[in-house]
């Protein structure tokens, strides 16, 4: 995965080193879990909803296609706004060619559930990264449901579905916390005569149940066996709505790690989605000893929003050992934590991170070497990763991001905490979630240079 920093460099690389201060206010673009869901289940209603503040990067833009592809009107009114005119929850209709899913697997995943209630055949295929994910444990309680399923080896994609008019509600325990699975189950629910349930072990992120009960859709939840069962009544009619998606707080990651791990730091952070199935990092970095103000943005509808104020005291993190109940509400920010972590004083352990091996790249294991490239010691016992903080790493690598956006803005970022500066290839996919990344952050005094990258 590493390569000496003497190579040269692809077209798609970035860089990220030392500097002074950040300051200033941003605000981060619109969450990528609720703008996928506010344009699927918009798709589903009968009539126009409204959606404003929606993520526009290439993971949306491929949901936003796909359901073109289906038959369902979309039209941008102005940067972040659109109309959606749904055709209802048995409307959708058969794509002339491939669905394709670009890098997302929240769009592969949910519009099979969503698909299985359809009686025609659609095939889901996506780039490189996201034909290596597994796939299966969506499939699974699709099939049982009563919906036909071709897959590439080991149950990848490109898969073909094939829906019914008959679907079967279930009760379907996921062996993960996964709000993928949850939703896509409870997408193909809308489509069943009677109750269709999803337990889990643990609580997993719930944008979408929020969102079905803003459409109309009956959703309810109960504990069960130690976790959560989430149900959702089918073949009722969903009411058109108006959705408005708060910043990503799995976005807000970065820039606020950036700051703390830069003395004399001061940003804001503006509109960022406070979900408490969401809100693991900001626990995770206050218990760390993060100097994080937060201030709650009223009447902000079904999602919980506020502002924040982070400051930047160089050298003061310390270590801590997060449980694996952090991992639902945490999963996609572990690479700006572990970042955090490799600046801190002690050695943290991030415990039951078995679900980050199976992301756009297998995180555990970059992580795990990218940090150890950058002089932080790392390494990983189970589906534990211990990181052992150093005020100022060394750097001075270039890492390739395994078409994963995440790591690649979390590697920027340790690079503006080192000695020397961290070289990022294949940063280009930062654009699947967060197109103007180094923008805002060299708005913000950062010393990250992803031209090259957007070229």
């Amino acid at each position: 995965m590493m390569q000496p920093s003497s190579d040269t460099p692809s077209a798609e690389t970035a860089s990220g080193g030392p500097g002074g201060a950040l300051s200033g206010r941003l605000r981060v673009p619109g969450d990528k879990s609720i703008s996928h869901r506010a344009f699927l289940i918009s798709a589903l209603a009968v009539g126009e909803s409204r959606a404003d503040g929606c993520l526009e990067a290439e993971d949306v833009l491929a949901t936003q296609a796909c359901l073109r592809a289906l038959g369902v009107d979309i039209r941008r009114t102005a940067p972040g706004s659109y109309r959606i005119h749904g055709v209802g929850v048995h409307g959708l209709a058969p794509p002339d060619g491939v669905l394709d899913c670009g890098n997302s697997g929240t769009a592969a995943r949910l519009l099979a559930g969503m698909l299985t209630g359809h009686a025609f055949p659609a095939v889901l295929t996506g780039d490189a990264s996201l034909r290596r994910r597994p796939m299966r444990r969506v499939i699974d309680p699709l099939d049982a449901m009563g919906a036909e399923f071709v897959t590439a080896e080991g149950g990848r994609l490109p898969i073909t579905v094939t829906g019914t008019d008959d679907l079967i509600p279930v009760t379907w325990t996921s062996a993960v916390a996964s709000a993928q699975v949850k939703t896509s189950v409870l997408l193909a629910g809308l489509h069943a005569s009677g109750i269709t349930t999803v337990v889990e072990p643990r609580q997993s992120r719930d944008h979408g149940e929020r969102m079905l009960r803003n459409f109309g859709a009956t959703v309810s939840a109960s504990a069960a066996d130690g976790g959560l069962a989430v149900s959702v009544e089918g073949n009722t009619p969903l009411r058109p709505a108006a959705i408005a998606v708060p910043g990503d707080v799995s976005s807000a990651a970065f820039p606020l790690v950036a700051a703390l791990l830069t003395d004399g730091s001061e940003v804001e952070l503006e509109g960022v989605g406070t979900n408490p199935t969401r809100t693991g990092i900001l626990d995770a970095l206050r218990a760390m000893g993060a100097d994080i103000e937060e201030e709650r943005v009223e009447d902000a509808g079904a999602e919980p929003i506020a502002n924040f104020r982070v400051r930047g005291r160089g050298g003061s993190l310390q270590a801590v050992d997060l449980g694996p109940e952090y991992a639902p509400r945490t999963i996609d920010e572990y690479p700006a934590l572990a970042m955090a972590a490799a600046c801190a004083n002690g050695v943290s352990r991030f415990r039951g991170l078995g679900e980050l091996r199976v992301k756009e790249s297998d995180r555990l294991e970059a992580l795990r070497t990218g940090l150890q490239a950058a002089g932080v010691a790392a390494r990983i016992e189970d589906d534990d990763l211990l990181i052992e903080g150093t005020p100022c790493p060394r750097g001075g690598v270039r890492i390739d991001s395994s078409l994963d956006h995440r790591i690649a803005m979390a590697f920027l970022v340790l690079g503006t905490a080192c000695a020397e500066p961290i070289e990022v290839d294949g940063a280009a996919t930062i654009r699947t979630s967060w197109p103007a990344f180094g923008e805002a952050m060299r708005q913000l005094g950062a010393a990250i240079d992803t031209e090259a990258a957007a070229a």
